[in-house]
Protein backbone atom coordinates (compact mmCIF):
# COMPACT_ATOMS: atom_id res chain seq x y z
CA UNK A 1 0.00 0.00 0.00
CA UNK A 2 1.20 3.50 -0.83
CA UNK A 3 0.95 6.41 1.60
CA UNK A 4 -2.02 7.68 -0.42
CA UNK A 5 -3.74 4.29 -0.12
CA UNK A 6 -3.21 4.30 3.66
CA UNK A 7 -4.58 7.84 4.06
CA UNK A 8 -7.55 7.01 1.84
CA UNK A 9 -8.28 3.86 3.85
CA UNK A 10 -8.08 5.75 7.16
CA UNK A 11 -10.42 8.44 5.84
CA UNK A 12 -12.88 5.85 4.54
CA UNK A 13 -12.89 3.95 7.84
CA UNK A 14 -13.37 7.19 9.81
CA UNK A 15 -16.29 8.19 7.57
CA UNK A 16 -17.71 4.71 8.03
CA UNK A 17 -17.37 5.14 11.79
CA UNK A 18 -19.25 8.44 11.63
CA UNK A 19 -22.09 6.77 9.72
CA UNK A 20 -22.04 3.84 12.13
CA UNK A 21 -22.37 6.18 15.08
CA UNK A 22 -25.19 8.13 13.45
CA UNK A 23 -27.24 5.31 11.91
CA UNK A 24 -25.98 1.98 13.29
CA UNK A 25 -24.76 0.95 9.83
CA UNK A 26 -22.57 2.20 7.00
CA UNK A 27 -18.98 1.38 7.99
CA UNK A 28 -18.54 -1.57 5.56
CA UNK A 29 -20.38 0.34 2.82
CA UNK A 30 -17.61 2.94 2.77
CA UNK A 31 -14.65 0.94 4.06
CA UNK A 32 -14.83 -2.41 2.25
CA UNK A 33 -14.66 -1.01 -1.33
CA UNK A 34 -11.70 1.25 -0.52
CA UNK A 35 -9.76 -1.48 1.28
CA UNK A 36 -10.62 -3.96 -1.47
CA UNK A 37 -9.00 -1.69 -4.06
CA UNK A 38 -5.71 -1.76 -2.15
CA UNK A 39 -5.76 -5.20 -0.52
CA UNK A 40 -8.31 -7.37 -2.33
CA UNK A 41 -11.86 -8.39 -1.42
CA UNK A 42 -10.92 -11.27 0.92
CA UNK A 43 -8.52 -9.05 2.88
CA UNK A 44 -11.06 -6.23 3.20
CA UNK A 45 -13.90 -8.54 4.25
CA UNK A 46 -11.64 -10.20 6.86
CA UNK A 47 -10.65 -6.86 8.41
CA UNK A 48 -14.25 -5.65 8.59
CA UNK A 49 -15.43 -8.90 10.14
CA UNK A 50 -13.25 -8.05 13.15
CA UNK A 51 -14.25 -4.37 13.10
CA UNK A 52 -17.92 -5.34 12.94
CA UNK A 53 -17.55 -7.62 15.95
CA UNK A 54 -16.00 -4.86 18.07
CA UNK A 55 -18.16 -1.93 16.99
CA UNK A 56 -21.46 -3.81 17.13
CA UNK A 57 -20.74 -5.34 20.53
CA UNK A 58 -20.31 -1.79 21.81
CA UNK A 59 -23.42 -0.40 20.08
CA UNK A 60 -25.65 -3.35 20.98
CA UNK A 61 -24.83 -2.74 24.64
CA UNK A 62 -24.99 1.05 24.43
CA UNK A 63 -28.49 0.86 22.88
CA UNK A 64 -29.76 -2.06 24.99
CA UNK A 65 -32.73 0.03 26.17
CA UNK A 66 -33.95 0.03 22.56
CA UNK A 67 -34.11 -3.76 22.17
CA UNK A 68 -37.52 -4.81 20.85
CA UNK A 69 -39.23 -8.22 20.69
CA UNK A 70 -36.79 -10.99 21.69
CA UNK A 71 -38.39 -13.41 19.23
CA UNK A 72 -37.98 -10.98 16.33
CA UNK A 73 -34.40 -9.98 17.17
CA UNK A 74 -33.29 -13.57 17.85
CA UNK A 75 -34.81 -14.93 14.64
CA UNK A 76 -33.33 -12.11 12.56
CA UNK A 77 -29.85 -12.24 14.13
CA UNK A 78 -29.37 -16.02 14.41
CA UNK A 79 -30.52 -16.54 10.81
CA UNK A 80 -28.11 -13.80 9.77
CA UNK A 81 -25.25 -15.58 11.51
CA UNK A 82 -26.02 -18.86 9.72
CA UNK A 83 -26.20 -17.04 6.39
CA UNK A 84 -22.88 -15.28 7.06
CA UNK A 85 -21.16 -18.61 7.73
CA UNK A 86 -22.46 -20.06 4.47
CA UNK A 87 -21.56 -16.90 2.55
CA UNK A 88 -18.02 -17.03 3.93
CA UNK A 89 -17.59 -20.55 2.55
CA UNK A 90 -18.53 -19.19 -0.88
CA UNK A 91 -16.38 -16.05 -0.59
CA UNK A 92 -13.29 -17.40 -2.35
CA UNK A 93 -15.04 -18.68 -5.48
CA UNK A 94 -18.58 -17.33 -5.79
CA UNK A 95 -19.13 -14.99 -8.79
CA UNK A 96 -21.29 -12.28 -7.26
CA UNK A 97 -21.68 -9.73 -10.09
CA UNK A 98 -25.17 -10.87 -11.10
CA UNK A 99 -26.29 -11.03 -7.47
CA UNK A 100 -24.94 -7.54 -6.79
CA UNK A 101 -26.71 -6.12 -9.83
CA UNK A 102 -30.00 -7.74 -8.84
CA UNK A 103 -29.75 -6.42 -5.31
CA UNK A 104 -29.01 -2.93 -6.61
CA UNK A 105 -32.29 -3.05 -8.56
CA UNK A 106 -34.17 -4.20 -5.45
CA UNK A 107 -32.78 -1.35 -3.33
CA UNK A 108 -33.45 1.26 -6.03
CA UNK A 109 -37.03 -0.04 -6.27
CA UNK A 110 -37.47 0.23 -2.50
CA UNK A 111 -36.09 3.79 -2.37
CA UNK A 112 -38.38 4.79 -5.25
CA UNK A 113 -41.35 3.18 -3.48
CA UNK A 114 -40.59 5.12 -0.30
CA UNK A 115 -40.33 8.38 -2.22
CA UNK A 116 -43.58 7.76 -4.12
CA UNK A 117 -45.45 6.30 -1.12
CA UNK A 118 -43.84 7.79 1.98
CA UNK A 119 -46.49 6.25 4.26
CA UNK A 120 -45.71 2.64 3.20
CA UNK A 121 -44.30 0.29 5.84
CA UNK A 122 -44.04 -3.38 6.78
CA UNK A 123 -46.27 -4.12 9.75
CA UNK A 124 -44.49 -5.68 12.73
CA UNK A 125 -46.54 -8.87 12.65
CA UNK A 126 -45.60 -9.56 9.06
CA UNK A 127 -41.98 -8.55 9.71
CA UNK A 128 -41.70 -11.08 12.54
CA UNK A 129 -42.91 -13.85 10.22
CA UNK A 130 -40.26 -13.14 7.57
CA UNK A 131 -37.40 -12.09 9.89
CA UNK A 132 -35.66 -15.48 9.61
CA UNK A 133 -35.46 -15.71 5.80
CA UNK A 134 -34.59 -12.02 5.45
CA UNK A 135 -31.87 -12.35 8.09
CA UNK A 136 -30.41 -15.39 6.33
CA UNK A 137 -30.25 -13.59 2.98
CA UNK A 138 -28.60 -10.58 4.62
CA UNK A 139 -26.06 -12.84 6.29
CA UNK A 140 -25.32 -14.61 3.01
CA UNK A 141 -24.54 -11.23 1.44
CA UNK A 142 -22.35 -10.28 4.39
CA UNK A 143 -20.32 -13.47 4.23
CA UNK A 144 -19.86 -13.49 0.47
CA UNK A 145 -19.36 -9.79 -0.19
CA UNK A 146 -18.81 -8.05 3.14
CA UNK A 147 -22.05 -6.05 3.06
CA UNK A 148 -25.60 -6.95 4.14
CA UNK A 149 -27.21 -3.49 4.07
CA UNK A 150 -29.17 -4.06 0.82
CA UNK A 151 -31.15 -6.70 2.71
CA UNK A 152 -30.89 -5.98 6.44
CA UNK A 153 -31.03 -2.17 6.52
CA UNK A 154 -33.72 -2.05 3.82
CA UNK A 155 -35.86 -4.48 5.83
CA UNK A 156 -35.55 -2.60 9.14
CA UNK A 157 -36.06 0.76 7.46
CA UNK A 158 -39.27 -0.56 5.90
CA UNK A 159 -40.52 -1.33 9.43
CA UNK A 160 -40.09 2.36 10.35
CA UNK A 161 -38.37 1.58 13.63
CA UNK A 162 -37.40 4.35 16.02
CA UNK A 163 -33.68 5.18 15.95
CA UNK A 164 -32.97 3.48 19.30
CA UNK A 165 -34.61 0.20 18.27
CA UNK A 166 -33.19 0.37 14.75
CA UNK A 167 -29.59 0.69 15.98
CA UNK A 168 -30.05 -1.89 18.74
CA UNK A 169 -31.52 -4.44 16.31
CA UNK A 170 -29.04 -3.94 13.47
CA UNK A 171 -26.11 -4.00 15.91
CA UNK A 172 -27.19 -7.36 17.37
CA UNK A 173 -27.67 -8.66 13.82
CA UNK A 174 -24.19 -7.55 12.74
CA UNK A 175 -22.63 -8.84 15.97
CA UNK A 176 -24.13 -12.32 15.61
CA UNK A 177 -22.96 -12.55 12.01
CA UNK A 178 -19.41 -11.65 13.03
CA UNK A 179 -19.48 -14.25 15.81
CA UNK A 180 -19.95 -17.01 13.23
CA UNK A 181 -18.18 -15.33 10.32
CA UNK A 182 -14.84 -14.92 12.11
CA UNK A 183 -14.30 -18.60 13.10
CA UNK A 184 -15.32 -19.63 9.58
CA UNK A 185 -12.82 -17.18 8.08
CA UNK A 186 -10.08 -18.50 10.37
CA UNK A 187 -10.85 -22.11 9.41
CA UNK A 188 -10.70 -21.23 5.71
CA UNK A 189 -7.52 -19.16 6.03
CA UNK A 190 -9.25 -15.89 5.10
CA UNK A 191 -8.51 -14.32 8.50
CA UNK A 192 -5.01 -14.63 9.97
CA UNK A 193 -2.97 -12.81 12.62
CA UNK A 194 -1.70 -10.19 10.16
CA UNK A 195 -5.20 -9.24 9.05
CA UNK A 196 -6.48 -9.31 12.63
CA UNK A 197 -3.67 -6.92 13.59
CA UNK A 198 -4.62 -4.58 10.75
CA UNK A 199 -8.21 -4.67 11.99
CA UNK A 200 -7.10 -3.59 15.47
CA UNK A 201 -5.25 -0.62 13.95
CA UNK A 202 -8.26 0.20 11.76
CA UNK A 203 -10.42 0.30 14.91
CA UNK A 204 -8.68 3.52 15.98
CA UNK A 205 -10.22 5.80 13.30
CA UNK A 206 -13.48 3.82 13.40
CA UNK A 207 -14.06 4.22 17.14
CA UNK A 208 -12.69 7.75 17.05
CA UNK A 209 -15.40 8.82 14.59
CA UNK A 210 -18.37 6.86 16.00
CA UNK A 211 -19.05 9.24 18.94
CA UNK A 212 -19.05 12.17 16.52
CA UNK A 213 -21.74 10.52 14.40
CA UNK A 214 -23.77 9.63 17.47
CA UNK A 215 -23.57 13.19 18.77
CA UNK A 216 -24.65 14.60 15.39
CA UNK A 217 -27.60 12.18 15.14
CA UNK A 218 -29.04 13.36 18.47
CA UNK A 219 -29.90 16.66 16.83
CA UNK A 220 -31.99 15.23 13.96
CA UNK A 221 -35.66 14.23 13.93
CA UNK A 222 -37.08 10.77 13.20
CA UNK A 223 -38.05 11.94 9.70
CA UNK A 224 -34.53 13.21 9.06
CA UNK A 225 -33.05 9.95 10.37
CA UNK A 226 -35.34 8.01 8.02
CA UNK A 227 -34.18 10.12 5.07
CA UNK A 228 -30.55 9.60 6.11
CA UNK A 229 -31.09 5.83 5.94
CA UNK A 230 -32.61 6.20 2.46
CA UNK A 231 -29.56 8.18 1.34
CA UNK A 232 -27.31 5.46 2.76
CA UNK A 233 -29.29 2.79 0.89
CA UNK A 234 -29.04 4.80 -2.34
CA UNK A 235 -25.25 4.91 -1.96
CA UNK A 236 -25.24 1.16 -1.33
CA UNK A 237 -27.29 0.54 -4.47
CA UNK A 238 -24.98 2.72 -6.57
CA UNK A 239 -21.99 0.82 -5.25
CA UNK A 240 -23.61 -2.52 -6.05
CA UNK A 241 -24.55 -1.40 -9.56
CA UNK A 242 -21.02 -0.15 -10.21
CA UNK A 243 -19.54 -3.40 -8.91
CA UNK A 244 -21.86 -5.45 -11.12
CA UNK A 245 -21.02 -3.46 -14.25
CA UNK A 246 -17.22 -3.25 -13.87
Amino acid sequence: MTVFDILLAISAIALGGFLKGATGAGAPVVGVPILALALGVQHAVAIFAVLNLMSNAWQAWAYRDGWGSFRFVASFAISGALGAAMGTVLLASLPTDTLMGGLACVVFFYVALRLLRPDWKIQRGRAERVAGPIGFLGGLMQGAGGISAPISVTFLNAMRLERQEFIATISIFFFMMSMLQIPTQIALGVLDWERAGMAVLAAIPLFGAMPLGERAAKHISKAAFDKLILVLLSVVALRLAYQALT
